[in-house]
């Protein structure tokens, strides 16, 4: 269990890394103009793409083998839960589903598109969005102790 949670956390870092690379080349894209190259801004994109999704798994197993996740739902019942716990067991679950299905439109929508431009904005709408749902359910309190 603790080797899933260190995980989880660890690679969060690194999503986050990439996720904010990832909006950043779009949005550079977007707003300068640029072409779409697929050795750079397709690769990060799909990069992103896929270590979220990753991250994705491994929080659903930690959800459901973790003490914090569905066991305390099931245990304290949702209107006993308390802010850190309705935090782990609901918030941060849901969101970040919410980011991932956001970060995957955006990468289904931009394959639609033939304008360079049209990609970019694609990305960088969707992944962004994705990007701000995920910093806001970080359980920062955990993260710096």
């Amino acid at each position: 269990m603790e080797i899933i949670q260190n995980l989880h956390s660890y690679l969060a870092y690194v999503v986050l890394a990439i996720l904010i690379l990832a909006v950043l080349n779009a949005l550079s894209g977007w707003l300068g103009k640029k072409e779409f190259k697929f050795d750079k801004d397709l690769r990060v994109s799909l990069f992103a793409l896929i270590l979220s999704h990753i991250q994705l798994l491994v929080g659903l197993i930690l959800y459901f083998t973790s003490a914090n996740g569905l066991k305390a739902i099931q245990t304290l019942g949702m209107g006993n839960l308390n802010a850190p716990t309705r935090l782990l067991a609901l918030e941060h679950p849901l969101i970040n589903i919410i980011a991932l299905a956001l970060i995957t439109i955006g990468w289904s929508r931009h394959k639609k598109k033939t304008e360079d431009a049209a990609k970019f904005k694609s990305i960088a709408i969707f992944y962004g969005l994705g990007l701000l749902l995920i910093l806001s359910r970080i359980p920062w309190s955990q993260w710096f102790n």
